[in-house]
């Protein structure tokens, strides 16, 4: 699989040579990653505070609140990695620092160790600096510890040049069950699927910059076992995982999806590439393409538009549950509705109305005893929440997206009361 890479120094996405040599400016780091988020994980390098000469802290904080972000540089300390952690990367990539003894004071999921070699020793401090140790023995140390091994052949990064995929083979038996992301050389999407072959990821930067590889190539390198000799079953589902349905893609297809961020296909009847709701209004947002564990089914998350993914206008080509986006559609539907006699058009309307219905019903949630009056009153809650976002304008996928944050942070805050006091 692919792992873009955006490094970042003063601001800006780059591109350097062994660490050390400006070759291309790469733009905007946002932009950078809203053009890479589609392929998934997207790992986002400080290089100034790798180096010592300053932080981007600022703005990638903002990024791993858009995308999923691994983010390295410069993590060298307990409270800079749970800062971190707390902040919302996915994982963190530590190199100088890394020890047995450090990453197993983190989630080992959330925890990837750089090993970067060069001319066949580890190299540490932003790659300046040589040590005594051996790579695979490093690999093998910490392998244990973490859930991924970063793995750098400095002396092919920046190059296009090609590496030493033997040296990656050894280092995948070296880390056990620790996955292996392989960066430095990655070239072609040839190269992406040879590593994807023995079991290791290709974090890539320059080949996706100068175009040797468009990222659609990329994403659908490591795909095999295709039907008819070029078809790839493809689940389709909203950005909350509700299958809508079933449909099929090629490397063609696949590659225009991810270029346009649209929901693109192969239609068999008509043997050519379908652009869902070119004639019927129901257009789809691509937000993310996954592989499955075998590299021959394709997922494509999706924002739905218009009547729905089905032909029949349906939402679905098959019955899909009741979910918060179905009542997140309920409440925008009767909004628009214009019925007068509508609750939750009254509750939209009168702020005054919604604040004293919250308070209400999350007292009366809050003395609930069995479990048939707490699930009423959880539900009464939930609608009374779902208008209130819809009010401000907050989506659903937004909603899950801050309780998913939350739930990223390795630091907890004390559960206190907040009591109010009357002033005399």
């Amino acid at each position: 699989m692919i792992i873009p890479s955006i490094d970042i120094v003063s601001g800006r996405a780059v591109q350097l040579r062994r660490g050390r040599d400006m070759v291309l400016d790469g733009g905007d780091p946002m932009a950078r990653l809203e053009q890479f988020a589609v392929a998934g994980e997207v790992a986002v390098i400080d290089l100034d505070a790798a180096l010592g000469r300053g932080s981007n802290a600022d703005l990638i904080r903002r990024m791993v609140r858009l995308a999923p972000c691994r983010v390295g540089g410069g993590i060298r300390d307990h409270d800079t990695a749970v800062s971190w952690l707390d902040a919302g990367a996915r994982q963190i990539i530590v190199g100088t620092a890394a020890s047995a003894e450090f990453c197993s004071r983190f989630p080992r999921e959330r925890i990837v160790a750089a090993v970067d070699v060069d001319e066949g020793r580890v190299v540490v401090d932003g790659w300046r600096a040589s040590t005594h140790h051996e790579p695979l023995e490093r690999i093998a140390e910490l392998g244990p510890t973490v859930s991924g091994i970063l793995f750098t052949q400095v002396e092919h990064e920046g190059s296009l040049a090609g590496f030493d995929l033997e040296l990656v083979r050894r280092a995948v038996a070296a880390a056990g069950s620790a996955r292996v992301t392989a960066a430095g050389g990655v070239r072609s999407a040839e190269d992406i699927a040879a590593l994807d072959r023995i079991g290791a990821d290709a974090q890539v930067g320059m080949a996706l910059y100068t175009d040797r590889v468009s990222l659609g190539q990329a994403v659908g390198a490591p795909l095999n076992r295709e039907i008819d000799g070029a078809l790839w079953p493809t689940v389709v589902c909203d950005e909350q995982g509700i299958s809508l349905g079933l449909a099929w893609s090629t490397r063609e297809s696949l590659q225009a999806a991810v270029d346009q961020r649209r929901g693109i296909y192969w239609s068999r009847s008509r043997d050519a590439l379908w652009v869902k709701g070119a004639t019927s209004g129901a257009t789809q947002e691509l937000v993310r393409v996954d592989l499955d564990c075998d590299r021959d089914a394709i997922k494509f998350t999706v924002r739905q538009h218009g009547s729905g993914f089905c032909h029949t206008g349906s939402r679905g080509c098959w019955p899909t549950p009741f979910s918060l986006a179905s009542l997140e559609r309920v409440i925008a539907e009767r909004r628009e509705a214009g019925d007068t006699n509508s609750g939750t058009r009254r509750l939209l309307s009168d702020p005054g109305l919604l604040e004293s219905k919250l308070l209400e019903e999350a007292a009366e949630l809050a003395q609930a005893q069995n479990p048939s009056e707490v699930a009423h009153e959880t539900a009464d809650l939930v609608y009374l929440a779902m208008v209130a976002a819809r009010r401000g304008e907050v989506t659903v996928t937004e909603v899950l997206g801050e309780l998913e944050w939350r739930n990223l942070r390795v630091s907890r805050r004390p559960m206190v009361a907040n009591r109010r006091e009357d002033s005399a």
